[in-house]
């Protein structure tokens, strides 16, 4: 214990070093405390905010929840090291630097992770609708941050980056409950026009598909070359469009049979020039 006497040991000072550094330890402790709980309430407080609006999807919800918590505890880092007597200004300008490279970096990854949260937001379209996006059509299986993932018709699974989607023209077939059916009827010159137009009329009345309210529409659009078009537009539930589509086609066709009436096709007469 022979130290405790010696002279050359400055204890005054010690002590003052001792409880500054005590205090330095505690302070930075409490700015830890503190920036750890203000991290997990502006957590909770961003995910109650994002649960009362019924257009942010919970992925979106959750990472920018995450997104604010984590940027408070980089904030509550800065301030740690502060405390320590780093030196945090030029910390923050080599952070910044090194974030800027990043994002020129991974600029198409973060345009996607850009369009990702805008299709989450704002929600042209969601899982299970029928949409056409950046020259693809089929049923959305999956929106992610990153991706648009489509299921077409043949069961082929595509996957989108949301850049792309969110950069093109989206058409979405599901949107409305309803949808418009357009075809056109060619029916000879000869045949009689009320006629034809009637068979019509019975046909889409006959077929409970076929909505009343909007009413259909049968009216003469065109005097072909060698045919009168008619052209019938009716409403359907969005479910029945194509079966619906379909079915007129065929039911039409065998009516018109049926009470005699022509539809015109391309005939080609052939001649020998040297009988």
């Amino acid at each position: 214990m022979d130290f405790l006497n010696d002279d050359s040991i400055n204890w005054d000072e010690l002590v003052s070093q001792g409880i500054d550094a005590g205090l330095v330890l505690l302070s930075a402790f409490i700015v830890l405390i503190i920036g750890l709980w203000l991290a997990g309430f502006v957590e909770r407080r961003l995910t109650a905010l994002f649960a009362k609006s019924n257009k942010v999807d919970a992925t979106v919800s959750s990472f920018l929840s995450n997104v604010g918590k984590y940027v408070v505890i980089i904030f509550t880092g800065i301030a740690l090291l502060d405390q320590f007597g780093v030196e945090t200004t030029s910390l923050v300008a080599i952070l910044g630097a090194a974030g800027l490279a990043i994002g020129l970096a991974l600029q198409g990854t973060m345009s996607n992770l850009a369009a990702g949260v805008m299709l989450l937001i704002f929600r042209p379209f969601k899982v299970g609708n029928f949409v056409e996006v950046a020259g693809e059509a089929g049923v959305v299986h999956s929106i992610s941050l990153f991706t648009t993932m489509l299921d077409t018709g043949d069961n082929v699974r595509v996957i989108i980056p949301n850049n792309s989607v969110w950069g093109s023209s989206i058409n979405n077939y599901s949107f409305h409950d309803t949808r418009r059916i357009q075809l056109v009827f060619g029916i000879g010159y000869d045949d009689n026009i009320d006629d034809a137009m009637q068979v019509i009329k019975d046909v889409l009345a006959a077929d409970e598909r076929c909505l009343k309210n909007p009413a259909s529409v049968v009216a003469v659009t065109e005097l072909g070359d060698s045919s009168v078009n008619i052209m019938v537009r009716v409403w359907c539930a969005s479910g029945d469009y194509w079966q619906l589509s379909w079915d007129l086609l065929k039911t039409t066709k065998e009516a018109f049979d049926a009470k005699g009436i022509s539809i015109p096709y391309p005939c080609r007469s052939v001649y020998n020039m040297t009988a």
